[in-house]
This record gives C-alpha cells, structure tokens and sequence, in this order.
C-alpha cells in the first residue's frame, strides 16, 4: 500500500494586488480537485474587479460585504455562502467596520495564472 504524498500550506497570510490578504489553506498540486483560502478585505476596501477559470465559492465568515459578481450585486454576512461561476466578472466590498474574512473554495485547483484582472481592461 503505497502513501498518500505529503503536501501542506505554510499558513502564512500575504497581501495581493487584489486588494486583500489571502491564506492559503490547501492548495497543491497533489489534490488537484478543489483549493481552499482564507481572504481578508479591510473596512471600505473593495477588491479588484476579476474573473478566474476555476468555480469559486465564498463563504463569510466574519464581518459584512457586497459582492458584485457580472453587474448584479447580493449583500453578504456571515454564514453566506455563494458560488461563483468560472469566468464570471467579480469583487467584493467590505462594508462593515471591521475585517470581513471568508473562505475562498475553488473547484478545481486555483493557480495564480488563473486570475485575470479586468480593471486593466477597462
């Protein structure tokens, strides 16, 4: 019976271009299925206007947002959760007073050459 390969995240939040702090939880080429990260959007911060070719789906878990996914906006507390299709254009806004967290699941894998940012189209 062979091993299952090793693989971890080293937990280490890091700031984006995007405009928040990610996390990356589970994100390895060994398990190329699904990816999972914590995201953090400061107060009044709204994230860059992107689109990524995986299936994504937030789930809040601490503060208040609206996101904004292909010109339709849905307000977000926490224990929201919602999918977001691949491709589709996509941002958040924090719009509470404290960090708004929330768990970013992609199916499959996200990989950073993925990410298209759109405000550098516009």
């Amino acid at each position: 019976m062979s091993k299952p390969a090793p693989f971890h995240t080293n937990g280490q939040e890091f700031w984006t271009d995007e405009r928040c702090f990610i996390t990356e939880l589970v994100n390895h080429a060994a398990c190329p299925d699904i990816s999972l990260a914590l995201g953090r959007v400061e107060p009044g911060v709204t994230t860059q206007l992107h689109a990524i070719g995986v299936e994504e789906i937030y789930t809040i878990q601490i503060g208040t947002g609206l996101l904004e996914v292909d010109g339709a906006t849905v307000a977000l507390k926490a224990q929201d959760s919602v999918r977001i299709a691949m491709g589709q254009a996509q941002r958040i806004t924090n719009t509470g007073d404290q960090d708004l967290t929330f768990f970013l699941t992609c199916r499959p894998r996200f990989t950073p050459d993925m990410y298209q940012n759109l405000e550098d189209e516009t």
